[in-house]
């Protein structure tokens, strides 16, 4: 018997899940072994980073039997190591702000430096609509998920690492989810949750199996980084800055870690990755020589780490939630790593999601609301982060970032995006109005060149589509 899962519901539309339309049939005899119980739980959690060990934590904090599932066994790597300021309250929240302190090197401001122009700014977060978020923290990826990992088994989720989910059968109103994982001795396993939280990052393994994964339409990019051991750092105060540097193909992420480490990242147009004919490593620091100040920080500094390469870093999912499940996090979309918002929409997410889960199994009569909610939260984040990403390399954009003016409090406007500050009571409203009319005045002024950047950007796009998923060997 094959069974197609019918409809996923969610509150501002309807995703029909049949043949031929993006389908996900599963056979529910082939997840069912004879002879052999699914167990039983609340939640079962996809994914032990940010976004899933958030919503395990807060979830089995409420008293609900909670399962969380990792592919990989901590510590392991990631990249994404800058946090933004609005991530201190959720630390906090979570009982975790001193682990992260002890970790972390605390990031006082974001700064942009443009070589072409021979110019350079500095976005301090304290002068920020809202003061009371000053700075931020860099941190090893590996270090931090594994300590949000383990509060969420302190909270009494029950954790499992080097735990492969293999099949999901999204269930609905009647039937309760089935998921089949392979842990790390080979042993299948399977639970009978009442609600699945995908939170399996760029894995996206719910829009993958729904086939509602998409490319960006509006945003196209590729990515290579490694960790760097002696590269300059600036003194004092300013030592855990990110900074932020353009150049002819895309930008640079420059953040310094508390063990000396440095992280440096490339974030290309697809039509620069597809160029490369030589191996990855060389070409990576053919790369970062193209840019003088950051080549400079790196004279006689030493990769430490291997050099990796992702493509199709922008996507998003048709919905975030269904019947029996949500998607948080990476797992429903990631636009374009400049500025540092993902770790944070991807915590946001989960705490969102975790109050729909909640009213879902115990309060019916706020599931609606709750599902609104998480709708609104799921597309908010993006959708403020996005329109700046998508003309983040537009000349006008470079030119307004570099020469940032306070006036009728824009610039604290724009500072406020930058901390993460986007979802709060913070009125934002009015200085980023006035900041987007000053960028199209000064693109209109600025009307030829704004054309030729617009073509530029339009072509790019296109050839995405040619690039792998994986840009590296």
């Amino acid at each position: 018997m094959t069974q197609t899962i019918g409809r996923i519901r969610a509150p501002l539309r309807d995703v029909d899940i049949a043949a031929g339309t993006g389908s996900l049939l599963v056979s529910v005899d082939s997840l069912s072994r004879p002879g052999a119980a699914a167990a039983s739980c609340d939640v079962l959690v996809i994914g032990g980073g940010p976004a899933g060990s958030t919503a395990a934590t807060l979830l089995a904090e409420r008293g609900l039997h909670v399962v969380l599932v990792e592919k990989g066994t901590h510590p392991r790597f990631h990249i994404g190591e800058s946090l933004l300021p609005a991530n201190l309250p959720l630390l906090e929240r979570l009982g975790v702000r001193a682990e992260i302190e002890a970790i972390g090197l605390r990031k006082w401001a974001a700064e942009f430096v443009s070589p072409e122009h021979g110019e350079s700014a500095r976005y301090e977060f304290a002068e920020a609509l809202d003061k009371s978020m000053p700075f931020a923290y860099q941190v090893r990826r590996s270090e931090f998920d594994e300590i949000l990992f383990r509060r969420a088994a302190r909270a009494g989720a029950e954790t499992r690492e080097n735990c492969r989910v293999r099949e999901v059968d999204l269930g609905d109103r009647e039937r309760l989810p089935l998921v089949r994982a392979t842990g790390g001795d080979g042993a299948e396993l399977e639970w009978r949750p009442r609600f699945v939280v995908d939170a399996s990052g760029r894995d996206t393994l719910v829009a993958n199996r729904l086939g509602i994964k998409r490319r960006n339409p509006r945003h196209a990019s590729a990515a290579m980084y490694a960790h760097f051991r002696g590269a300059r750092r600036h003194e004092g105060r300013h030592e855990g800055n990110i900074t932020i540097y353009w150049f002819d193909h895309g930008w640079f992420w420059f953040i310094p870690l508390k063990d000396g480490a440095t992280s440096v990242g490339a974030v290309a147009w697809p039509y620069y990755m597809k160029s490369r004919a030589k191996p990855l490593p060389e070409f990576f620091r053919d790369t970062l020589a193209m840019c003088a100040p950051l080549a400079e920080r790196l004279a006689g500094a030493e990769i430490v780490s291997e050099v990796e390469a992702t493509g199709n870093y922008s996507y998003l999912s048709e919905a975030c939630q269904g019947e029996n499940h949500i998607l948080v996090g990476d797992a429903f979309a990631f636009i374009d790593p400049v500025f540092s918002s993902g770790v944070w929409l991807a915590m946001n997410s989960a705490v969102a999601g975790a109050d729909l889960v909640e009213a879902r199994l115990r309060e019916p009569a706020k599931e609606a609301a709750r599902r609104r909610e998480f709708e609104r939260v799921m597309r908010h984040g993006p959708t403020q982060f996005s329109w700046f990403i998508y003309r983040v390399t537009n000349p006008a954009m470079r030119e307004l970032f570099l020469r940032p003016s306070n006036e009728l409090r824009i610039k604290e406007g724009l500072l406020s995006v930058l901390a993460g500050d986007i979802f709060g009571r913070t009125p934002l409203a009015r200085p980023l109005a006035l900041f987007k009319l000053i960028y199209y005045a000064f693109s209109l002024a600025n009307l030829r060149r704004t054309l030729a950047a617009s073509r530029r950007r339009a072509s790019n796009i296109r050839d995405d589509a040619a690039i792998p998923q994986r840009a590296g060997d």
